[in-house]
């Protein structure tokens, strides 16, 4: 290691001299304390350093010591059902070691070096390897099984393998490479941050990621790998949203970065995931999550820290054949770090001061998602899908991260301050939203739950978008002005609105929908369209349509159980005979 010293501190950012040998993006100890820090920018003997720890205290001439290395993650067993920071410190031990306030300078290492783990070999002596390839596998919690892989860029044949209880440093297997050494395998592996992990091959996103939230999968769905972004003024739901998504989405591994936001929110979910029953284990759904912690009251240049830590765990799920769900909450709160640090720099700043390479950063997190085939031999799938909260001030959504955002992610779930002051949740305005991964999930859509889905689909947009030009027209000259065909489209869109698109999160059957009960429900709506229409043209009266009985089961129907599917068919069988007794001239109270 070595060493130079402190000229300036400003906040985060420390300049530091007598490093000659330090490049970009190394990890240097900072100060008595050895605050970790990373070099960020290097101006002949200076260096720049962001500082992830609180840099007070710190003056010109403390010492600053290089590691050579830059900043790394640990890969191994032992990551599920953790809460770490930025910079990948066990929370739980920190808090054991140190109290409620983490200390300064505190180094611990990510990953358990004590606890022992069966390992299950699953190569043999004399097997040909190559990087990326599974040897052996450690049951880490009751829902994951670790997949040991040998880590990219070694190749050669297994001279020695082991079963039994080891920990994640000792070797498990040692592999003689085609130059003759040998080279000794553990369970954990070392990956630098900001380098994206290898694959053997990136495929487009085919299958859709289900949700279980009706808006989302219906409407503006998000494949398996692919990119979305949930921008929202303060208080639309952002991440009740995320959590959301991080309970119930059809993933196996789910990656959970507090990004900057409060820490109550972290807290929330620290509380709720040990105790949420995973619908498809019945095991907790901690069994299967990391948490990244790095609250707003955290060192502010650790952001960057979090964001990378989060998509490189991810990845490395990923490479084992996992779907991974990575939630990043939020995005924004990163690109004030990045505008913070990039104004002590005194860069000439971008737009609202943010740092010109704002694009570029934000792209080359968003572009670390996707559905891979995985290195080694045989075609092992894994996708990374990363869903980004954008927290736009006054829920501007013409500002620099937004904007910068919506440029790299396929999908825009637009929260809607007015829909969230109406109580209407999840708050995505059906209106300004999109998926430009819409055709390609109705194909699997049409395939795996019915021929009609794609029909139906458009035909409940349409309604929303002609009740949107009615209402103006409602506003303007009052509703007794309107045909009986356009106050049925208002109806029926008022219906898929209030019985279809509001979710209640916190109802034990309403917070999650499987696809095949979202056909169901949007069925029943238009079903009622398409029987009403034909009563009017009968000459029935719209009130008695609008009063029909049966409206209430509809819209009780998303309160019905998941297995309870005759339900739609009585439903669907009871409005097909109000309609025919109001036709044929009936009272349907009589």
């Amino acid at each position: 290691m070595t060493s130079g010293v402190v000229v300036k501190v400003s906040g985060p950012l420390v300049v530091a001299t007598g490093l000659p040998q330090a490049k970009m993006f190394d990890v240097v100890k900072v100060g008595q304390q050895g605050l970790v820090g990373e070099v960020i920018e290097v101006h002949g003997e200076k260096l720049s350093i962001q500082v992830y720890e609180e840099t007070s205290g710190l003056g010109p001439g403390d010492p600053v010591v290089s590691t050579g290395a830059p900043l790394s993650v640990e890969l191994g067993p032992g990551m599920l059902e953790g809460i770490f920071d930025g910079t990948q410190r066990p929370l739980d031990v920190v808090e054991a070691i140190a109290g409620s306030y983490i200390t300064r300078g505190i180094d611990i290492p990510a990953l358990n070096r004590e606890k022992k783990w069966d390992f299950v070999p699953t190569a043999k002596v004399g097997q040909k390897v190559t990087g990326g390839d599974i040897i052996g596998t450690v049951q880490e919690t009751v829902i994951v099984e670790h997949r040991i892989m040998v880590p990219p860029g070694i190749s050669g044949e297994i001279v020695e393998i082991n079963q039994g209880s080891f920990t994640v440093t000792d070797t498990v297997a040692k592999i003689k490479t085609d130059d003759g050494s040998i080279v000794d395998v553990s369970m954990m592996q070392k990956w630098p941050v900001r380098m994206p992990r290898p694959y053997k091959e990136k495929l487009p996103p085919m299958e859709p990621m289900a949700t279980g939230q009706r808006v989302i999968d219906t409407f503006f769905p998000v494949t398996k790998g692919g990119t979305a972004c949930i921008p929202g003024p303060f208080g639309s739901g952002k991440t009740v949203v995320q959590h959301q998504l991080a309970k119930w989405a059809d993933a196996e591994i789910v990656v959970y970065i507090g990004c900057g936001e409060r820490g109550n929110e972290m807290t929330d979910v620290l509380l709720e995931f040990p105790e949420l029953i995973d619908p498809k284990t019945g095991e907790p759904l901690m069994k299967r999550t990391v948490l990244i912690a790095n609250t707003s009251n955290m060192p502010v240049a650790a952001r960057e820290a979090s964001i990378y830590t989060g998509i490189t765990i991810a990845e490395y799920f990923r490479d084992m054949g996992y779907s991974v769900a990575l939630m990043a909450d939020s995005t924004s709160r990163w690109a004030e770090a990045l505008r913070e640090m990039s104004g002590r720099l005194e860069e000439m700043p971008g737009d609202e001061g943010y740092p010109a390479y704002l694009s570029r950063r934000l792209a080359e997190f968003y572009e670390r998602a996707g559905r891979v085939i995985a290195l080694g031999s045989g075609e092992r799938e894994g996708t990374v899908t990363v869903v980004g909260a954008v927290s736009p001030p006054g829920g501007d959504l013409s500002e620099p991260v937004t904007q910068a955002t919506l440029r790299v992610v396929k999908v825009f779930w637009a929260l809607d301050s007015s829909l969230a002051y109406a109580r209407h949740f999840p708050a995505i305005n059906w209106l300004t939203s999109y998926s430009l991964y819409a055709d390609t999930v109705e194909e699997y859509m049409n395939q795996n739950i019915s021929s009609d889905w794609k029909d139906l689909r458009a035909e409940a947009m349409r309604l929303l978008q002609e009740e949107s030009s009615l209402q103006e027209i409602v506003r303007l000259v009052g509703i007794d002005a309107l045909s009986i065909k356009d106050r049925l489209i208002l109806e029926v869109a008022r219906s898929i609105r209030e019985d279809f698109l509001h979710q209640n999160a916190f109802h034990e059957v309403d917070t999650y929908t499987s696809l095949n009960k979202q056909y169901r429900m949007l069925k029943l709506i238009l079903t009622f369209y398409e029987e009403a229409q034909k009563a009017i043209d009968k000459g029935v009266v719209f009130s008695e349509i609008e009063n029909m009985p049966v409206r209430e089961r509809i819209a009780r129907a998303k309160y019905s159980d998941e297995k309870d599917a005759k339900i739609f068919d009585e439903i669907e069988q009871e409005l097909k005979q109000q309609i025919e007794k109001l036709m044929e001239g009936g009272k349907l109270n009589d």
